[in-house]
C-alpha cells in the first residue's frame, strides 16, 4: 500500500531574485544618504585647524585694537598678545567657535555662554575645571567687551584693573595684568611679555 506523499514545495524561486535586487537597491540608498551626511557634516577638527597664519592674524586685529587704545586707552600690544596667548591664535575651540579670543568667564546667567574645560593654576598644581564662558558674535564684540574689563573692572572692585589701563608700556601694563588675577598660571606677567617681544607687537602701540 502506497502512501500519499507530499511534494515539499520550496518558496517561489522566480521571487527570489526580485528580493535580492530590491535589497541592493534598498542598500544602495542607504549609503548614499550617509554619504551625503558624511559631507554636509563639519569635521570635528575643523575648529582646531588655524584658518589664518600668525602673521594673518595680527594684522586682523590691529585696526580695531587701534582703535580701541584711541578710545580707552588700552595698548594694542597687551591686546593682541592676549589674544595670541588665549587663544592660541584663533585656534582654540572657545575663540574659533564661539569668538572668545581672551578666556573671558560669564559670571552673570543671563550672558550667552557656554561651559567648557580649562586649566587653573591652583596651589602650585594645574588642575582641570569646567566653567561657563562668554559666547561671542565676533572678534571685535571679544576686543570691545575685554578692554571694558579694563575700563570698568568689577563688581567687587571698578579699580582692579586700572593699572593695565594706565600703563604706558606693555611691560607695566603685563605685571599689572598678573597683579589683578587676570590668569591663575604665576608667570602670565612674562608670557605676555615674551609674546609681545617676540612678534614685536610693541610697533602697533600708538
Amino acid at each position: 500500500m502506497k502512501r500519499n506523499r507530499r511534494k515539499y514545495q520550496s518558496p517561489n524561486v522566480k521571487n527570489i531574485p526580485a528580493f535580492i535586487s530590491l535589497g541592493i537597491i534598498v542598500i544602495g540608498i542607504v549609503v548614499f544618504v550617509i554619504s551625503l551626511r558624511g559631507l554636509s557634516r563639519p569635521s570635528a577638527v575643523t575648529v582646531e585647524e588655524p584658518t589664518m597664519n600668525q602673521t594673518e592674524f595680527i594684522e586682523r586685529l590691529v585696526p580695531y585694537s587701534q582703535q580701541l587704545q584711541q578710545e580707552y586707552g588700552i595698548l594694542p600690544s597687551i591686546i593682541i598678545g592676549q589674544a595670541i596667548l588665549e587663544s592660541d591664535w584663533g585656534r582654540s575651540e572657545l575663540s574659533a567657535t564661539y569668538n572668545n579670543l581672551f578666556g573671558m568667564k560669564s559670571f552673570h546667567p543671563d550672558n550667552n555662554s557656554v561651559n567648557l574645560v580649562t586649566k587653573e593654576h591652583v596651589d602650585g598644581e594645574w588642575i582641570e575645571i569646567k566653567a561657563d564662558f562668554k559666547v561671542y558674535d565676533s572678534w571685535e564684540a571679544s576686543m570691545k567687551d575685554h578692554t571694558l574689563l579694563f575700563v570698568n573692572g568689577v563688581d567687587w572692585d571698578p579699580y582692579l584693573y586700572r593699572g593695565v589701563l594706565l600703563a604706558d608700556n606693555y611691560r607695566s601694563a603685563a605685571k599689572s595684568l598678573e597683579a589683578a588675577g587676570y590668569a591663575t598660571d604665576p608667570g602670565y606677567a612674562q608670557k605676555i611679555i615674551s609674546v609681545i617681544e617676540t612678534y614685536e607687537l610693541y610697533q602697533y602701540d600708538l
